[in-house]
């Protein structure tokens, strides 16, 4: 009998933060099996907290910073639902995360490296998912504040 892997069946909600910042996005950068992307900084949602939370305290655990998180801009379904929210930093030190994916050393999922990527360089690198990029860049487009997304 040939035994087929399976993903175990309870999938996680995630929220994730959008931060720009004087024309430069937030991100982690991400290598794994020698493959460089970048994702919004964020993970999963605990039993116990709404999307927001999440989205604050993920971006304390990966970037170090606090933010005031504003409107949920994107809602994709993927392996559950992820929540991408507008944010803006209001305390911390940028790059002084200390959430698990930043600290294990024997971490098996590749590097996690908090950066600030410029707004024009967004639809060059490989960030996902692409449907969030596509939303910021045609946002800021049409806005004179390179930091507004609304």
């Amino acid at each position: 009998m040939i035994w087929k892997k399976w993903r175990c069946p309870f999938i996680r909600n995630r929220s994730a933060v959008v931060i720009v910042q004087n024309g430069r996005v937030a991100l982690m950068k991400r290598v794994r099996n020698n493959e460089v992307y970048y994702v919004f900084p964020g993970g999963g949602i605990e039993p116990s907290e709404t999307p927001e939370e999440a989205a604050k305290r993920e971006a304390f655990e990966e970037l170090g910073v606090l933010v005031k998180v504003g409107q949920c801009m994107s809602e994709i379904e993927y392996e559950g639902i992820q929540y991408f929210f507008e944010a803006d930093i209001t305390g911390g030190i940028f790059g002084a995360g200390q959430g698990e994916e930043l600290t294990d050393v024997n971490d098996t999922r590749g590097t996690y490296l908090p950066v600030w990527i410029d707004m024009t360089a967004l639809t060059t690198i490989d960030v996902r998912p692409r449907e969030v990029t596509v939303k910021i860049t045609s946002n800021s487009a049409s806005k004179k504040n390179p930091n507004q997304l609304r």
